[in-house]
């Protein structure tokens, strides 16, 4: 099996009495990009979250149903979540930079996990920014504080600080969403990009940006899982009367 292949079967979730996500069941290939849409409060973050255990920090989460990642579950009671969290990275729907310099944010994970040592750090460093096509714009002032970037170079910076640990999935929850057009823009373009190397799933309440980047989409609405196909399908030939009204802008 080719790594950063996502099972999702039967996921139910509850944050107390509240049920959010209701026998959610469908496979994210390997190497694509699959939007995951629906109107405000349908659970879609919450989804998301789902694949790396971040809901693991909210109190009073109760899951059933299993998330297999290269065919192991990962709520399974050994699983060594840091771990996970490093094999699938998350970037946020505002870009939260560290304090500290350019270099040190992305370099901070890797020392983290005793990955590199040394002239190595440097190393990965750059060929980090260079995946988020943030190492041209950067390289002659890695020690700057990351607060001195734009908020589309902070949002790659992000995303460089992902990928330098390795991860082979990463999450994007609304990352254009605090973006002006050009940002975003260069931000699908990178998407598109990683995807040769990356399995990536993104929630975006932007359904052109949906359109654009992805290559699967689910859609979601009251915490179910109302269709999943391919992006182009989805679009021009929805399956379910709910789908067809929320792309054409009937509710959401």
């Amino acid at each position: 099996m080719e790594k950063g292949h996502i099972e999702i079967s039967n996921l139910n979730l509850w944050f107390g009495t509240n049920h959010i996500l209701k026998n959610i069941s469908f496979t994210i290939l390997p190497r694509t990009v699959t939007a995951i849409m629906g109107p405000s409060g349908c659970g879609k973050s919450t989804l998301l979250r789902s694949i790396n255990r971040m809901n693991d920090l909210i109190t009073d989460t109760r899951i059933t149903g299993s998330i297999l990642i290269d065919g192991e579950d990962i709520f399974r009671e050994k699983v060594d979540v840091i771990e996970l969290r490093k094999r699938v990275g998350m970037v946020f729907q505002k870009p939260n930079p560290f304090p500290k310099s350019i270099f040190e944010n992305v370099a901070f994970g890797i020392k983290i996990h005793n990955l590199a040592s040394g002239a190595e750090v440097p190393r990965r460093v750059k060929e980090a920014l260079q995946l988020a096509n943030l190492w041209d714009e950067v390289k002659h002032r890695l020690g700057d504080n990351a607060f001195s970037l734009s908020g589309g170079q902070q949002q790659r910076l992000c995303i460089a600080r992902c990928l330098a640990v390795g991860p082979e999935i990463i999450l994007l929850d609304e990352p254009a969403s605090a973006l002006d057009p050009f940002s975003t823009a260069k931000l699908e373009e990178l998407i598109v990009q990683l995807k040769k190397y990356y399995t990536i799933v993104i929630v975006t309440h932007n359904l052109q940006q949906a359109a654009r980047v992805s290559d699967h989409c689910a859609f979601l609405m009251l915490g179910e899982l109302v269709e999943f196909g391919p992006t182009e399908r989805i679009f021009t030939k929805p399956q379910d009367k709910r789908t067809e009204d929320f792309l054409t802008g009937k509710f959401g």
